[in-house]
């Protein structure tokens, strides 16, 4: 029975195939239209957050009493990394990471685990404390948000009216997940009364608690049932205004009081604030709106904007809803950008293919592409790929890879038929002929970008799709190669056979640049040793050389925005932040329109996630964080340096720390160089963070070192005389109490309106409760109604406590951290500070304190080792390949031993373009193996075709490379010219010149290196037309080289004279 030929059945079944070229054509299309789009892959970021609430509680007490007990339950997760505390004065908040190992479908499973382990041990927390509470939505990209803005006249109750009926409105919109709305205050209904009053006449505080409870209580008043039905009884009463409570009675002295005699009643919001949103300089609600998996950003940007206009023309004059971040806006230009980019390629690559095969060669080649393509992108769109930075990366890196069969393929069969082959004939040639060597080639290649799709890690995550999407091009291109192109090439190449006759043995490489170049392999196969010993001299250099190249994790993005954290020092009140954040905003304001679209400004806590690499602050009332908006880069750059001056020349923000900065591509990593501080005091774990920061301000490339947490803030320890308390019928509970309330409010009850929950607060007069020396005057009440002021049961004194306590797996933690000048790299700063500390502060150090290196550096190891890990599966899996094609452990061999020659122009041209070598750069450099060794299967499985067929080794070693060059030099011209529109690209461009380096001179190499090591290791010798002379080598290398093989393989001498 005949064996299979794909490439004759595609030849002899014409009218079926082009029906396939064209319903591909089509279904590319299509699925390209209707592809998800999205400016990152998604990627599963392992993080939630739990905080729990204990008021009263000091930041110590918060850490031992409430931290520490969940923190051990949070240990015994599966998959659990580390766990970062942050203690402040009642609150604690908990982020749990998971290993980068973890499987992404296991997360939810790890997520519910922690839930139930925590609310085992609810019963074990201190009384009074509040939660814990969860937050596994912490990856939630809100990826269009809109500011909500009022003239003079609109309450802030009256613009989150209408920021609730517009979120109402926006679920509706199709695709939209959720609309969340921030930065709107709290309603409270303030009730301030004066203890000195109070005293006066004899009303403790009590008294209008339970007034005021009872008031407004909703219990049930019974039913009355008759013999028919059933009637419910209500009893009015409860506080239908705010009118009401303040004539609410209160008895004193045996009279009856209205409420508002005695208190001020105020309609107002929580104060002071927990976090506000300022758009533009005026106070905002935010709607942030995140899309459904799978969405498509470009049509919900579509849908959005629709719905956005409706809802403006429906809100009153003077009310505003501005844009503040369009992901649609940002995936449309990216995606623009990337298409511009793969035009190029593909017309780069279509001018080398009709430059060098021809018109209608050319015609062939470039026909092949966009079938690859179609197929590629409608097996992407069944599969559930969408359209982003990753796919669209790889598609422009495999298309310079894809053409490399499709050329193979035609220039076999142009060379069969100027040989005299028939059409028919010569097409079918390509299966019998190169078919299975191309298919190992492409395996071999997709194999070296299999770390990357396998990674256990969060880079991998991110980037992972770069391994399917190019072996899914590169597979596609192997079955285009050997079915549609023969087609291609019948219908479209001339008939040579018509022509003219030809003889089996005409020899197409008489020409003047195939002589040279048959000249050139035979001196490199006769001179093989020096051949051998140069390139290693070259590999050397080149590994030295790599050294010296700067080391990156992930690029800064080329968005267009602006950050800035302020934080003032440690026990800053809200006011104090709110009123810098204001005098930053006065120095923003003169470039709106021009140098600024619009700025937002976050204070006491950070921004929304609107890019997934962007990790949200903590909540911190001494913080805030301004988003600015640019026109361009340009503009984006001029602003960054203003700001950076501003923050280091004006003395007004002298009283805080300043950060501008660009935003992050890749896995969030925070700032590019940190040092952790790990022991067992807070005291002393400072000391030495101090001591490491005075050694980073020494470095001139490190910006503005800094601590996470820093000075100890003001205390007031009450220091109470218990016996007399308890004379007076007190408790400590009860003076905490009276203090509480009196300070900062008590919330007695609810005001309810409509929808709304109000809570009706009780505290002091501002006169009284926001002055500390008045604080020993505060009135309490005894047990028999009686005032005692504070100063005659307490002493006041001042001191100072830990504001802020930051642990790591339960070990007490301080981050050093800094910025690096622009133009540096993270990796090479950290490490030009790390030997000092080692010398200057690691010997010092008492026995349980460490110093452990984080930021880009400990990422970008985490990465590369998730990398190595797959090594051993990568290696595995193009051994196999090889043996399966080459079947001969000498060969494969051969084969491996080109891999690395692409580290020789990675190096050279990673220096000479200044790029720096990151986690992207090493995929393309672990990629480079698969498509150096593609090449060298090839020429040896060409090699071994000739020597089966009779001809001479040292012939078939010459001929077949001069006869491979040609296909050889144009599948590497079109990868390494088709990486040139990418190498402009921030993020793909340190890899698109690895790549391009690394191939050029690999393939030259390739030409030179492997002919000469075949012929060394198989002591190939001419037969003896010439001079004796021409294969004189050193007997001792020549017996290096056969103990070599009768050690390591068995004894098969290839050639004979």
């Amino acid at each position: 029975m005949k064996a299979m030929n794909l490439s004759e059945w595609a030849v002899k079944h014409r009218s079926l195939v082009l029906y396939f070229i064209l319903s591909s054509a089509v279904a590319g299309l299509m699925a390209y239209q209707s592809m998800g789009r999205a400016e990152d892959p998604s990627f599963t970021l392992k993080v939630m957050v739990v905080n729990a609430y204990w008021p009263g509680a000091d930041a110590e007490e918060m850490q031992r009493q409430v931290a520490d007990k969940i923190e051990k339950k949070l240990q015994e997760v599966p998959y659990f990394d580390k766990v970062m505390t942050y203690c402040r004065p009642g609150e604690a908040f908990m982020q749990v990471i998971l290993k980068d190992t973890t499987p992404p479908k296991k997360v939810d499973h790890c997520w519910y685990l922690i839930r139930k382990k925590i609310g085992d041990i609810r019963g074990n927390l201190p009384q009074g404390v509040v939660g814990p509470f969860f937050n596994d939505e912490y990856s939630d990209v809100y990826g269009n948000v809109y500011a909500l803005t009022a003239d003079a006249g609109f309450s802030q109750a009256e613009l989150k009216k209408y920021a609730e009926e517009i979120r109402q409105r926006l679920l509706h919109v199709e695709q939209v997940d959720k609309v969340t709305i921030g930065g709107d205050q709290q309603e409270k209904v303030f009730v301030e009364v004066s203890h000195r009053k109070l005293a006066t006449l004899g009303i403790s505080p009590n008294q209008i608690f339970d007034a005021l409870q009872k008031q407004n209580t909703v219990a049930s008043a019974g039913s009355v049932e008759t013999q028919s039905e059933r009637v419910q009884i209500r009893v009015e009463g409860s506080f239908g205004a705010v009118d009401r409570i303040r004539e609410m009675p209160i008895e004193a002295g045996g009279k009856l009081l209205r409420l508002g005699d005695i208190a001020e009643i105020r309609r107002g919001y929580e104060d002071p604030p927990s976090y506000i949103i300022r758009h533009n300089g005026r106070q905002s609600i935010q709607l942030q709106v995140s899309m459904a998996e799978n969405g498509n950003i470009l049509r919900l940007g579509d849908s959005l904007r629709e719905e956005v206009q409706n809802c403006l023309n429906d809100l009153p004059h003077g009310v505003h809803l501005d844009l503040v971040s369009d992901q649609s806006k940002v995936v449309h230009e990216s995606i623009g950008e990337f298409t511009k980019s793969f035009a190029e390629a593909l017309a780069i690559v279509l001018v080398v293919s009709f430059l060098t095969l021809g018109l209608r060669t050319g015609i062939v080649v470039a026909l092949s592409v966009p079938l690859v393509l179609a197929i590629s992108l409608t097996i992407m769109k069944a599969t559930g790929w969408n359209l982003d930075r990753i796919t669209l990366g790889s598609l422009i890196v495999a298309l310079g890879l894809l053409v490399d069969d499709a050329i193979i393929a035609v220039e076999m069969m142009l060379v069969k038929m100027e040989q005299g082959w028939d059409r028919m004939k010569a097409a079918s040639f390509a299966w019998t002929s190169t078919a299975f060597p191309m298919l190992t080639g492409t395996l071999v290649t997709a194999a070296g970008f299999l770390p990357v799709g396998f990674a256990p890690s969060s880079a991998g995550e991110y980037a992972g799709g770069f391994f399917w999407i190019v072996g899914l091009a590169l597979l596609v291109s192997w079955v285009v190669a050997v079915v549609f192109t023969p087609y291609l090439g019948y219908m479209l190449l001339p008939d040579f056979s018509k022509r003219k006759s030809h003889n089996a043995h005409h020899d197409l490489y008489s020409g003047r640049f195939y002589r040279l170049l048959r000249w050139l392999i035979d001196k490199c196969v006769r001179f093989r040793f020096l051949v051998i010993l140069g390139t290693g001299a070259l590999f050397v250099a080149g590994v030295a050389g790599f050294t010296q190249v700067e080391q990156q994790f992930f690029p800064t993005s080329e968005r267009t925005e602006v950050t800035v954290d302020l934080r003032l020092k440690e026990g800053s009140s809200f006011e104090a932040t709110l009123n810098l954040v204001k005098i930053l905003e006065a120095e923003l304001q003169p470039e709106l329109g021009q140098k600024i679209l619009y700025f937002d400004t976050y204070t006491g806590a950070g921004s929304p996630r609107f890019l997934l690499t962007l990790n949200p602050d903590l909540p911190n009332p001494n913080f805030a964080k301004v988003v600015i908006q640019t026109p361009d880069i340009a503009a984006r750059e001029l602003i960054l340096t203003r700001l950076r001056k501003i923050f280091n020349e004006d003395e007004r923000f002298s009283i805080a720390w300043c950060r501008a900065q660009r935003l992050e591509l890749g896995p969030p990593v925070g700032f590019p160089v940190q040092f952790r501080v790990v022991g067992v005091d807070a005291k002393k774990v400072r000391e030495i963070a101090y001591e490491v920061r005075e050694l980073m301000r020494e470095n001139p490339n490190v910006r503005d070192p800094n601590l996470e947490w820093n000075e100890m803030t003001k205390r007031v320890n009450l220091k109470i005389d218990q016996d007399r308390l308890r004379a007076m019928g007190l408790s400590p509970f009860d003076v905490s109490s009276a203090l509480q309330t009196m300070l900062s409010g008590y919330a007695v009850t609810q005001y309810r309106e409509g929808i709304e929950l109000i809570d009706v607060v009780v505290r002091a007069v501002p006169t009284e409760r926001l002055n500390l020396d008045g604080l020993k005057d505060i009135n309490l009440t005894n047990r028999q109604g009686s005032p005692v002021p504070l100063s005659q049961i307490a002493t006041l004194e001042y001191s100072h406590e830990e504001p802020i306590l930051w642990r790591r797996n339960r070990d007490m933690n301080i981050t050093v951290r800094g910025d690096v000048l622009d133009g540096l790299q993270a990796p090479d700063v950290t490490m030009q500070v790390w030997p000092e500390i080692q010398k200057r502060i690691i010997p010092k150090l008492p026995p349980g304190y460490r110093i452990e290196i984080g930021g880009s550096v400990e990422e970008s190891a985490k990465a590369n080792d998730a990398l190595i890990s797959i090594f051993p599966a990568m290696l595995l899996a193009m051994l196999t390949l090889l043996m399966i094609q080459l079947q001969s452990f000498q060969r494969v061999m051969l084969v491996f031993m080109t891999a690395p020659l692409g580290i020789i122009g990675v190096a050279i041209f990673l220096l000479a373009f200044h790029q720096p070598f990151g986690f992207v750069a090493t995929l393309g450099v672990i990629a480079l193996a698969g498509m150096i060794m593609r090449n060298s299967i090839i020429l040896v499985d060409q090699i071994d075709q000739d020597i089966e067929h009779g001809i001479e080794p040292w012939e078939a070693i010459v001929g077949s490379t001069v006869r491979r060059a040609r296909p050889v030099v144009l599948t590497a011209l079109a990868a390494i010219l088709s990486m040139i529109p990418l190498s402009r690209n921030a993020f793909w461009g340190p890899m698109a010149i690895a790549i391009m380096g690394g191939l050029l001179i690999a393939t030259v190499l390739t030409l030179v290196f492997l002919p000469a090591l075949y012929a060394a290791w198989f002591r190939v010798k001419r037969v003896k037309k010439n001079s004796p002379s021409q294969n004189k080598h050193p007997e001792t290398v020549d017996l290096a080289v056969e103990t070599v093989r009768e050690v390591v393989f068995s004894k098969a001498p290839l050639a004979s004279t």
